[in-house]
């Protein structure tokens, strides 16, 4: 199952609006950080071993076996006036199972809060 807030919807349909940008939004995983591999968003076509879940005109995508890896997946925007050195907020992709060779923490608190990181 993928959840995506009515923030991020809004948040990428303004994105894709401003760029006219006419794509999918896949969510993935990508490797690395300091606490292993994490969710990313990013542009793409839609494959056929996608899932696709469409809320106000925006789709997004998750490759199937990506989604039962990690179960639930929920995408959501969390606005930022600063604190943790960003500004202006960004998305938090979270997922209802650990990513494979996920650790917590790794280089002190900044990581390990969830924030900006």
């Amino acid at each position: 199952m993928i959840e995506i807030t009515d923030l991020a919807v809004k948040n990428v349909k303004d994105y894709l609006d401003q760029n006219k940008i006419e794509s999918a939004v896949r969510i993935s995983m990508m490797s690395g950080g300091c606490s292993g591999p994490s969710l990313s968003l990013s542009l793409d076509d839609v494959k056929e071993n996608d899932t696709t879940v469409e809320k106000d005109g925006v789709s997004f995508l998750m490759d199937k076996g990506l989604s039962e890896t990690c179960g639930a997946v929920k995408v959501d925007f969390i606005e930022s006036s600063g604190g943790c050195g960003c500004s202006g907020g960004g998305f938090t992709i979270t997922c209802e199972k650990p990513l494979p060779g996920a650790r917590s923490g790794g280089c002190g608190g900044s990581c390990s809060s969830g924030g900006c990181c």
